[in-house]
C-alpha cells in the first residue's frame, strides 16, 4: 500500500463523510500547482472554488501570517485590534460601504446579514418585517439561516423545518420579484453571479429593478458576493458591472487567499442593525486572519490583479466559446472575468467527466451540476489557462456519457 492509499483508508476512517474527494491526497502547493502525496502534479485552475485570490502559498502573503503570528495572534473582541481596524478602513476605501463586520466563512457572512435585516427593522418599529426573498438556484452557506435562503432543495432534504417565511423567486424574474416583495420583507438577497448555481450572471434588468423596488417597499438590499467579489469578474465587486449599490453585502473566500476570513460591509444608515451584544464571533476579526487579508489586497494592488483579471477573464471567454463552437460534449459558455463555466451536453455524465479532467492533472470543480467551472487565481498567467484549457480540451472530446 502507498503512502497515499494509506492517507485515504485513514480519512475514511478518521473523517465524517459529509464530503466525496477526489481520491488522492495534496500535500503541497505554490502558484498554480499542487502536488499530492504520491509526488503528482497538477495545475489548479479552480482556485480552491475562488478562494485562493493570489495563488498557493504566495510569499507576500506567506511572510505576513509569520509576521502576525510572531506578533499577535488573537485578542477577544471585547478589545480593537490594529489589523482589523486596518482592513475593515481598506474594504471600506475600495466600496461604497461605511460599516464592516468580520467573521470566519462566507456562511456566517450571510447569517449576519439575515440577523442584521430583522434587527433594523425591528428597531425601527416595524416588527412585521420579518421575511426575506431569495432566488431559486442559489447557494449562500450551510447554516441554518443561510441554507433557509439557499434556492436548492437538494441541500434542504433532512434538514428542515428551516427558518420560516423564505419566498424563492427565479433568477433574473423581475415581474415575480415585484410581486413577492412586500411590507413583510425584511430584505432582499442574491448572487450578482450565481455561482454554485451553475455561473449564471444577472441581467441588469434584474439586478438595477432590484435595487428600485426594495427602495419603493422598504426592503433591504443583500448581495452575496462571496464567489463574484475581490477582483474576480474583473471589477472588485460584482455589483460595479451593474452601478448597483446594496445595502450591504457579504464577502468571503478570495478575501483571506486561503485563509478562514469573512464579512460583511454594509451602509452606514442601517449599520445600527447590530447593537452591541445582538452578533458576535469569538474568532471574527482576529488580528492573523486580518493580517491575511491585508496582504491579500496589496498583492492585488502590487500586481494589477483585478486588471488581470478583467483582460485574462475576457481570454478565458473567448477560449472557452472557441472550445464549444468544436466539441459535441458540451452546450455553451457563460461567466464574468475570471469566474467562467462551460455547460456540459445532456447525455454527458458530469461526476466522471470532473474525475477524468482530474486524472489528466487540471483541477477544476462542478457547479451547477452539469457547468465546469473554471475559476483561477487572480494571477494567473496566460500560459497556464492555455496549458489548462489543452488539456480539459482532450478531455471533453471523450467525455464520458451517462449510462
Amino acid at each position: 500500500m502507498t503512502r497515499q492509499q494509506d492517507m485515504l483508508r485513514t480519512a475514511e476512517q478518521v473523517q465524517l463523510g459529509n464530503y466525496a474527494p477526489a481520491p488522492f491526497v495534496l500535500t503541497h502547493g505554490s502558484g498554480r500547482h499542487v502536488t499530492d502525496a504520491s509526488g503528482r502534479e497538477y495545475l489548479d485552475l479552480s482556485g480552491g472554488i475562488a478562494v485562493l485570490s493570489v495563488g498557493h502559498s504566495h510569499p507576500t502573503l506567506v511572510a505576513a501570517i509569520a509576521e502576525q503570528a510572531a506578533r499577535l495572534m488573537h485578542v477577544s473582541n471585547i478589545f480593537y485590534n490594529d489589523r482589523a481596524i486596518g482592513l475593515a478602513e481598506a474594504i471600506c476605501a475600495r466600496t461604497p460601504f461605511d460599516k464592516v463586520y468580520f467573521c470566519n466563512s462566507g456562511s456566517e457572512a450571510n447569517e449576519s446579514l439575515l440577523k442584521l435585516a430583522r434587527r433594523y427593522h425591528y428597531d425601527r418599529g416595524d416588527e412585521g418585517r420579518t421575511g426575506f426573498v431569495s432566488t431559486h438556484n442559489s447557494f449562500h452557506g450551510r447554516t441554518m439561516g443561510s441554507l433557509s435562503v439557499t434556492g436548492q432543495v437538494k441541500y434542504h432534504r433532512g434538514m428542515e423545518p428551516l427558518v420560516q417565511g423564505v419566498r424563492f423567486i427565479g433568477f433574473n424574474d423581475l415581474a415575480a420579484l415585484d410581486a413577492e416583495v412586500t411590507d413583510q420583507t425584511a430584505a432582499v438577497i442574491f448572487e450578482p453571479l450565481q455561482a454554485e448555481g451553475g455561473i449564471i450572471v444577472g441581467t441588469d434588468e434584474f439586478v438595477r429593478g432590484a435595487r428600485r423596488i426594495c427602495n419603493e417597499r422598504g426592503a433591504l438590499l443583500f448581495f452575496d458576493e462571496i464567489q463574484s467579489g475581490y477582483g474576480r469578474t474583473g471589477r472588485f465587486l460584482a455589483q460595479e458591472w451593474f452601478d448597483t449599490v446594496p445595502d450591504a453585502c457579504s464577502l468571503a473566500k478570495g478575501i483571506g487567499g486561503g485563509f478562514p476570513l469573512g464579512a460583511i460591509a454594509v451602509a452606514d444608515r442601517i449599520a445600527g442593525g447590530l447593537p452591541p451584544g445582538s452578533h458576535a464571533s469569538t474568532f471574527g476579526g482576529n488580528p492573523l486572519a486580518c493580517a491575511a487579508g491585508l496582504a491579500v489586497l496589496h498583492i492585488i494592488d502590487e500586481e494589477g490583479l483585478i486588471e488581470n483579471a478583467r483582460d485574462l477573464g475576457g481570454y478565458l471567454a473567448d477560449r472557452l466559446a472557441g472550445l464549444d463552437a468544436q466539441l459535441q460534449t458540451t452546450a455553451g459558455t457563460r461567466g464574468l472575468g475570471l469566474l467562467q463555466g462551460i455547460v456540459l451536453a445532456d447525455d454527458v455524465d458530469p461526476g466522471a467527466t470532473i474525475a477524468a479532467v482530474h486524472s489528466a492533472g487540471l483541477l477544476l470543480t462542478l457547479a451547477g451540476g452539469n457547468v465546469i467551472r473554471v475559476s483561477p487565481s487572480l494571477n494567473v498567467t496566460r500560459d497556464e489557462l492555455d496549458e489548462g484549457l489543452s488539456i480539459l480540451a482532450k478531455v471533453l472530446a471523450e467525455a464520458p456519457r451517462k449510462p
